[in-house]
């Protein structure tokens, strides 16, 4: 086997595992928005966020939400993704809250 062939082996080997590692999901986001209004109603827009742990939304809370991204998501009333009565948003729909209920005030992203 000449030098010049092990040389590309070695590099393809190389390139193959830095593709891997890449596709690992360590730092992976969602494609696209997520938009929400606050109970202020502030409009609210997220590009990308992380497919990773609970992402906390505003202290007074939203009431409504638009998921413009390429992955579900669950919303949650509590600020720690956590407990009942949470709302499960699919891909490019909305959802806004009942009147008289609480906020949402954290989501996680379902992968």
């Amino acid at each position: 086997m000449s030098v010049r062939r092990r040389l590309t082996t070695a590099t393809g080997a190389v390139l193959l595992t830095l593709a891997v590692a890449g596709c690992s999901g360590l730092g992976r986001s969602t494609v696209g928005t997520i938009e929400y209004e606050t109970q202020r109603e502030l409009l609210v827009s997220v590009t990308s966020p992380s497919v990773n742990g609970c992402h906390r939304l505003a202290p007074s809370g939203v009431t409504k939400v638009r998921n413009n991204s390429l992955t579900d998501i669950v919303m949650y009333r509590t600020r720690d993704c956590t407990g009942g009565n949470s709302i499960y948003v699919a891909t490019n729909t909305a959802n806004w809250t009942a009147p008289d209920t609480l906020p949402w005030r954290s989501y996680s992203v379902v992968h």
